[in-house]
């Protein structure tokens, strides 16, 4: 396969496909011009034979020998000289009887011309004839002689030996071949110089090459998440994906894009703007009719000019949903941590314990411990049938254990097991964020408590987070759902935005009550339907 490649490369292909079209033309040239070349060549001797004779019958020195006015050796020297000069076989001149007065061979002079082919010219008209005569076949022209009264005295017959004309006609054909291999040769020199510029200009790359390169960039382009597409210089769109079209198509904006000029199509981007600069613009939010996407775009160099921008971008809301994911991850990290943290600290007790041989107090110790487990447990587990949800708020108790705070899940506290397990992540995402805030607001009160109920009722799920932090005012409430928005610093107010959206998402609301010193409570409310409703 690759010998086959080596073999049909660029240069090869057009050498081959030059040698071939010009042969064949060739062929066809020859096939369909040589009948012309030949009919025409005839044509012309023909007609190049019949001026001869008329010319020559119409000279003093026939006319008037055949009029018995002249010496008939003149009139041989002189049908000898006429044939020399024009380069014809044979002229001879005959009178009305048929009689020959003059004849390249004299030993023919004096005799009758006994073929019919002059018949026409002894009667006036001059005539053309293929026809065989002492000297061999030829081709014959007749043309009658007459006084300067008008009478016919004889005919003058030219001819011209068949195998002349058929030289002829070869060396015609001969001109078309030679002119034929001469644009052969042309063309394979041609063929090699624009082989030659073609890879130059394809980087010496062969057309399998560069075809294999284009479905690989066509694969690793469709392969991505991330939406990209390109413009030239000319702003017109060369090349988009499959994710940017499904983005686009969520944005209402359908259509052939190829070749379009981008900013009649995205009336809003700035790709211009980076191809006239130069300069990159990454990470930038873009609204395509209310459909907000986070794109990059970054001009493209070839030999130190711009030939185009590269634009990628992906959905917003994808990427939050990443950010949210993130988050949960986050908490689930600082659950596992707190949880290690606590059941290390436990163990270097009865550690201590076993080292100062105080076994009594090791064992009651770790029974108070055991039991302690064994009620929190025991009680999030029966008022959370939910596993992963109950695992998140033992784990949740855990952390506020660690930080000091008194954390408690009310008794009233149920939630049957949820029958749509997918949005059990939102869950965690609300109520996670909220235990947290509330963690965090405690830090610096001297009152460290924190209480979580959890209530479902006629398909609702309701959410009650209180707390007896330093609490919030009016002006903070007002903020406090905008991302970015926080009173603890930079790189924060990122919770209760995602929780906001989460609740979106689930069809919920949240409101919240608050008061500087007083502590802070959110109330959540939510549609939650449970596998024992959803069976009965």
């Amino acid at each position: 396969m690759k010998n086959n490649r080596k073999f049909f490369n660029l240069k090869n292909n057009f050498l081959l496909l030059t040698f071939v079209v010009i042969s064949v033309s060739l062929l066809v040239t020859d096939f369909l011009i040589s009948d012309k070349i030949s009919t025409i060549t005839y044509e012309n001797l023909q007609t190049e034979a019949i001026e001869i004779a008329t010319i020559t019958a119409s000279t003093p020195a026939v006319i008037d020998n055949l009029a018995g006015q002249g010496d008939p050796q003149d009139l041989q020297r002189f049908a000898n000289r006429i044939s020399a000069i024009s380069g014809v076989r044979f002229v001879v001149v005959m009178d009305m009887n048929r009689k020959r007065m003059s004849h390249p061979d004299a030993s023919k002079i004096g005799t009758y011309y006994e073929n019919n082919d002059a018949n026409e010219a002894f009667l006036g008209n001059p005539q053309t004839s293929i026809d065989s005569g002492s000297l061999g076949e030829s081709l014959r022209a007749f043309a009658p002689v007459y006084t300067a009264q008008g009478k016919q005295v004889g005919v003058v017959l030219v001819g011209i030996m068949l195998d002349e004309v058929t030289s002829a006609v070869t060396q015609s054909r001969g001109s078309v071949v030679f002119g034929s291999i001469c644009g052969l040769v042309i063309g394979i020199l041609g063929a090699v110089f624009l082989a030659r510029q073609i890879k130059k200009y394809t980087f010496g790359m062969e057309p399998f090459a560069i075809a294999k390169m284009l479905e690989e960039r066509n694969a690793i382009l469709e392969s991505i998440r991330e939406g990209a597409f390109a413009i030239d210089q000319e702003e017109k769109i060369t090349m988009i994906n499959k994710a940017a079209m499904r983005v686009l198509n969520n944005a209402e904006l359908k259509g052939d894009l190829i070749g379009k000029n981008v900013e009649d199509f995205i009336p809003n981007t700035r790709m211009q703007n980076v191809l006239k600069t130069g300069k990159a613009e990454l990470d930038q939010e873009q609204n395509l009719n209310g459909l907000t996407i986070l794109t990059s775009r970054i001009p493209v160099y070839v030999n130190n000019e711009i030939v185009g921008v590269v634009a990628t971008f992906r959905d917003k809301s994808e990427m939050q949903k990443l950010a949210e994911k993130l988050m949960d991850v986050k908490i689930y990290a600082e659950e596992l941590r707190s949880q290690t943290h606590e059941f290390m600290n436990k163990l270097h007790v009865v550690v201590g314990m076993i080292h100062l041989g105080n076994y009594d107090q090791v064992k009651d110790y770790v029974a108070q411990i055991a039991h302690t487990y064994q009620v929190e447990v025991g009680a999030v587990v029966r008022a959370i049938k939910d596993p992963v949800l109950a695992g998140f708020l033992l784990g949740k108790l855990s952390l506020a254990r660690e930080a000091g705070v008194k954390m408690k899940l009310t008794e009233d506290s149920f939630v049957p097991d949820l029958f749509e397990a997918d949005i059990v992540h939102d869950l965690i995402t609300i109520i996670g964020n909220l235990v947290t805030n509330a963690l965090e607001s405690l830090e610096k009160t001297a009152v460290k408590e924190l209480f979580v109920k959890i209530l479902h009722e006629d398909d609702r799920l309701f959410i009650e987070v209180r707390d007896t932090g330093r609490g919030m005012d009016q002006k903070q409430i007002k903020f406090i759902y905008e991302n970015g928005y926080s009173t603890k610093g930079e790189n924060r107010g990122i919770g209760l935005y995602i929780t906001k959206r989460s609740l979106a998402h689930l069809q919920g609301t949240i409101y919240v009550l608050s008061e500087l010193g007083q502590g802070t409570t959110f109330y959540v409310s939510l549609p939650y339907r449970s596998k024992e409703r959803f069976f009965d």
